[in-house]
């Protein structure tokens, strides 16, 4: 069966029921309405650009997927029975990997589907960032494989997630010698079961106190296993160089590779300095550091609101010294706050006037509000905070060890769940030139494989797994803001995972829930 694009557009995934059917389409489908189904589980993608992952040229062909890998790439003519996918001329590259990801949440559950990134062509999302995970993983990979989603996962082991497990409620300190020792035998059991390495969230209040010492050692079991460690580092303004020396000397001390998770210069006075930063990384490397990064392709973070002053020393002078240097009142909008919710989508500086309250005032209230004595338990809140510059963004993305990240969630109040790979494509690539198409898609792909140690994912080529996302590079583009957060993507025709189809066009394709549990290694 042929399968052609059109302007308008026509469904990937044949459907039994036909209906008011124009001549043409009626043509394109004889021969299939006595089945719905192929006679092979082989598909043929023709008159495509293929982009093979790899950062080498864009090339005319065709690619063959029979079950869940590709089979065949060159000039190839259809066999009997198979599906024949024709791509017009659009890009056919791997499914793009989501290095830092939180599109966790929900996925095994009522958002199977993964609309929000299987809508912008992510295949794969990895998970336990930010020293947050599951455990044990085993669970975790229990449930994928039980109730398979329809991306991939895999999964680092969070630090303070083991923290919890070995010191109980009270963080707010150093682990003893006894306490470090149970987090590494906790680490060792999920690195057996296929952990990808080891996570940290050193700005947040459960690790913030933790020693460098602590997480070398923890970072040394990791690497006795080859895994790797991302972190969300210490500070990404204050002490911004302290923490990325930390992250170096945690990579050599320990002998594994290193990522800087969605890499950024937070503050005003390091606005600017981002080849000041990449230069510091390139010597690291040339000493023999392997340290890599993922960046998202936004202004604006998410996080809590404590995470403006880490150390938890809530004076007037830290907090003025917060909106002033790290996020503006104007650039402080709150995506959640359950003990106000007519607050959730206002400013800070909005949410003041309305008081008749300076900002700081304001946002010292509002943090009593949300963790004061009198707070309820269950208070949900997060801010998304302006402290980055395009520039900057523009130049770390040009930085040959850079790959793309969305540290999205699936039904979050920041659009990177939903637009960060198309955005990419659409503000590096078509608007900005920063990146060849090429370059940009092995950034979302074959270096993002690279970088998490996934193997046969990220490439086209015979042998590598069928994740495989089909677009449009001259109309790809991201519709979700900071209104509108959860607004899918367009351009992307189709996406596939582990050869089969979860994104058609303009909608998820029911019931197709291909997504395997990634362990390491494998």
């Amino acid at each position: 069966m042929v399968l052609e694009f059109f302007e308008h557009p026509v469904r990937l995934v044949p459907r039994c029921s036909v209906r008011f059917l124009t001549l043409s389409v009626l043509l394109l489908v004889v021969g299939m309405v006595a089945s719905c189904r192929p006679s092979s589980n082989s598909t043929l993608f023709q008159d495509i650009r293929v982009i093979d992952g790899t950062g080498a040229a864009s090339y005319l062909g065709s690619v063959r997927i029979v079950d869940s890998r590709i089979v065949e790439v060159g000039e190839l003519t259809p066999r009997t029975g198979e599906t024949v996918v024709n791509g017009g001329g659009a890009v056919l590259a791997p499914g793009f990997i989501d290095t830092h990801s939180h599109h966790v949440r929900g996925l095994l559950g009522e958002m199977r589907s993964a609309r929000a990134v299987v809508s912008q062509g992510i295949t794969t999302v990895v998970v336990g960032q930010d020293g947050g995970s599951q455990y044990p993983l085993a669970d975790l990979f229990t449930q994928v494989e039980a109730t398979p989603p329809a991306v991939n996962v895999a999964s680092y082991t969070g630090h303070a997630t083991l923290r919890r497990m070995a010191m109980g409620d009270d963080l707010q300190r150093e682990a003893t010698t006894l306490e470090v020792d149970s987090m590494a035998v906790l680490l060792r059991m999920d690195m057996e079961q296929g952990s990808f390495g080891l996570s940290t969230g050193l700005e947040y209040a459960a690790a913030f106190n933790s020693t460098t010492d602590e997480v070398i050692s923890l970072a040394r079991v990791a690497a006795d296993y080859d895994g790797r460690y991302i972190s969300h580092i210490r500070s990404e303004d204050r002490t911004f160089w302290d923490a990325i020396d930390e992250i170096l000397l945690i990579g050599s001390e320990a002998g594994l590779p290193v990522q800087v998770s969605h890499m950024k210069l937070a503050m005003t006075s390091l606005w600017g300095r981002s080849d000041e930063l990449l230069q510091k990384l390139d010597a690291a490397r040339a000493r023999g550091v392997e340290v890599t990064a993922d960046v998202y392709p936004y202004t604006y973070w998410q996080s809590t609101m404590r995470v403006l002053v880490p150390d938890g020393n809530f004076t007037r002078e830290e907090v003025a010294f917060a909106l002033r240097e790290v996020a503006l009142p104007d650039g402080i909008i709150f995506g959640r706050f359950t003990p106000e919710p007519s607050y959730v989508g206002l400013t800070l500086e909005e949410i003041a006037r309305a008081r008749g309250e300076d900002a700081v005032t304001t946002y010292l209230a509002l943090l009593d509000m949300a963790y004061g004595p009198d707070a309820p338990d269950d208070v949900r809140e997060s801010i998304v905070a302006r402290s980055m510059t395009e520039e900057d963004i523009a130049r770390l993305y040009r930085w040959g060890h850079t790959n793309v990240s969305s540290d999205g969630e699936l039904a979050g109040p920041h659009p990177r769940g939903y637009g960060s790979f198309t955005r990419v494509l659409r503000t590096q690539v078509r608007e900005g030139a920063t990146l060849s198409l090429e370059e940009a898609v092995y950034r979302m792909t074959g270096l993002a494989a690279e970088h998490m140690g996934l193997v046969d994912r990220g490439v086209i080529r015979e042998g590598a797994w069928a994740d495989l996302v089909l677009f449009d590079p001259e109309t790809v583009t991201d519709h979700a803001d900071f209104e509108s957060p959860q607004v899918a993507s367009t351009g992307i025709w189709g996406v596939w995972v582990n050869g089969v189809q979860v994104w058609d066009r303009d909608a998820v394709v029911p019931s197709a829930y291909p997504g395997r549990a990634l362990r390491r290694g494998g």
